[in-house]
């Protein structure tokens, strides 16, 4: 795992993100990931710390990303309360943790101005990852999405991180319209594409889910990829969403929730009701053990 470091942006000197154990390079990473995205369909799961980024690779998906939900909980806190720091310390140890590219759900790039997603955006790609995404929600209800002119400038200055930086990093545009209250297909549409033209690589509309808004979104931002978010249960497989243009497919908060689900309804069996039937669900400890001495990486040196 890379060492904790300091995110403070008086440092005169950039940290640089440790090369994982198994010695997957970061730019073999990125390289990989845009490949990805260039035909084809591909699940990216989002895992929740490096033991769950370490079981997801086992299972031959081909990426990661992070889901700023799913961390948060693990944290004590709700999705929106974790820190720039603390989003920065996460993503150094998820790509510390597994030889697959990650992309960081980057949320609004903890920033409100343009300046201030770029410093973000510039810390995120020296932590290792192969991808971000940046938001168009402000966590504001009163004023739930920025202005497009607004958000655009946010994509240009994310856009312009990752030039400076190299460029290899993929740029994810986020239209936050259908998870804010407003699920105007229009808007999105509009969004989208100007976050496309301001130089995102792929766009993403979370909490579309009917086959008739999919397709739309997809000839929308098309010849560039649609991710579609599966936050639950969807009568579409893989298959299913492959057949609509979708290129990539991810799961949010999703997995975490599972995890949640069944940690909490056993807790409260045993609290209300004294009974420790919910154990029999549980994976065997060593089977646990037995994969975890298989996928921990080598120590150092």
């Amino acid at each position: 795992m890379a060492k904790r470091r300091r995110h403070s942006a008086k440092h005169t000197a950039a940290p640089v993100a440790a090369e994982p154990a198994n010695r997957t390079s970061i730019a073999d990473k990125r390289r990989a990931f845009q490949l990805l995205h260039q035909s084809g369909c591909f699940v990216i799961p989002n895992p929740w710390d490096a033991g769950s980024a370490r079981y997801l690779e086992s299972l031959n998906f081909k990426a990661l990303a992070t889901t700023s939900a799913g961390f948060a909980w693990s944290q004590g806190l709700p999705d929106g309360a974790i820190t720039r720091d603390m989003a920065i310390d996460h993503l150094y140890e998820l790509c510390s943790a597994t030889s697959l590219p990650v992309n960081a759900d980057f949320q609004a790039g903890f920033a409100h101005d343009s300046h201030g997603v770029t410093e973000s955006v510039k810390l995120a790609i020296e932590a290792g990852v192969a991808g971000l995404s940046i938001e168009d929600s402000t966590d504001d209800p009163a004023k739930p999405l920025y202005e497009i002119d607004e958000a655009v400038a946010r994509m240009r200055a994310a856009r312009s991180a990752i030039d400076q930086s190299g460029g290899d990093t993929l740029l994810v545009g986020r239209a936050e319209c259908f998870l804010v209250g407003r699920p105007n297909l229009d808007e999105t549409i509009t969004r989208l594409k100007a976050y496309s033209e301001a130089g995102a690589d792929c766009l993403y509309a979370p909490g579309v889910t009917t086959r008739e808004q999919i397709t739309a979104l997809v000839s929308a931002v098309a010849p560039k990829p649609l991710n579609l978010l599966v936050g639950g249960v969807s009568p579409m497989t893989v298959k299913d969403i492959e057949e609509l243009g979708v290129r990539r497919i991810s799961v949010g908060g999703a997995l975490a929730r599972v995890a949640w689900g069944a940690f909490t309804r056993t807790a409260i069996m045993i609290a209300e009701q004294g009974k420790f039937d919910g154990f029999a669900d549980g994976a065997p400890g060593q089977a646990i053990n037995a994969f975890f001495r298989t996928a921990a990486p080598s120590p150092p040196g």
